[in-house]
């Protein structure tokens, strides 16, 4: 498995570079194509069910000033790629909503990246951009975080591993990583011993994949309900502090979306809190 295919949504985020950056950097690993996807906001269902006149005047003015929006995000993608040394690139306004577009485009990917979502721009539901396109999009997703330094090489990688299937999705999506990393982590927070064991199974398979990887058991934090941060998430995210680690892979949504939004959860805690790259699957 490579990524042949990686698509990067571009908007107007003061970090959209550092996103671009390690998107061509994966793409220059694989020897992949990296197309970028800016969306003007305009709900693709609207112009299906007709209630879109792109002939009004006043809906034509407002309508440009979106795509102009868009534009605008696209604008030094195509040079910073050719400074980056990525020749096969493509670039793309779409009329759709961000997360509606990108679910869609995702699908002919083999990898999603995105940024984390801001502080103050969009509440839980309609500001978990990077949320709703794991959950609809149907590829892995990589999450660039809004403040750090990402390292385009992902060197150090850790995994959290809970035995569920997307954690499983994920190890299967970040196996070219895991691959070429030099320290590759397995964090498995375990109840009992019997949980302990159960990371030496994974651990095994990764191996037969070439993959150097050394199991790191603790003890799992105390659950507790309408606990936000959540202490998973909150003991994963302090696990990649100690390690250095460049890249943290997991299952995302183990749990229905919106109990997350209401009571918290491991996904939620992690997607908000991050500063470094996140790669997820559902």
């Amino acid at each position: 498995m490579s990524y042949k295919t990686i698509l990067v949504h571009l908007d107007e985020s003061p970090r959209l570079s550092e996103r671009v950056r390690l998107a061509a950097a994966l793409a220059l690993a694989d020897e992949g194509h990296l197309i970028g996807v800016a969306l003007t906001g305009i709900a693709r269902l609207a112009y299906h069910d007709g209630r879109i006149d792109e002939q009004d005047p006043h809906l034509a003015l407002h309508l440009n000033l979106l795509r102009e929006r868009a534009g605008r995000a696209l604008a030094g993608f195509a040079t910073q790629l050719d400074q980056l040394g990525l020749r096969a690139h493509e670039q793309h306004v779409v009329d759709d909503d961000a997360g509606s577009g990108l679910s869609l485009q995702a699908r002919h990917a083999d990898l999603v990246v995105i940024g984390q979502r801001q502080p103050g721009r969009g509440g839980a539901l309609l500001g978990d951009l990077a949320g709703h396109v794991l959950l609809h999009g149907g590829r892995p997703l990589l999450v660039v975080p809004e403040s750090g330094t990402s390292r385009a090489s992902l060197e150090r990688i850790l995994v959290a591993w809970d035995g569920g299937r997307e954690a499983a999705r994920a190890v299967t999506a970040a196996l070219p990583l895991l691959r070429r990393a030099v320290q590759v982590d397995l964090a498995v927070f375990a109840n009992d011993d019997d949980e302990a064991a159960a990371g030496g199974a994974i651990a095994a398979h990764l191996r037969r994949h070439g993959v150097h990887v050394e199991p790191l058991v603790r003890p799992a934090p105390a659950p507790g309900l309408l606990r936000h941060p959540d202490p998973l998430g909150a003991a994963l995210l302090a696990l990649a502090a100690e390690r250095h680690s460049d890249l943290l892979v997991m299952g995302g949504y183990g749990h229905s979306r919106l109990r997350e939004i209401l009571l918290g959860g491991v996904t939620r805690t992690v997607l908000e809190q991050a500063t470094l790259p996140l790669l997820m699957a559902h």
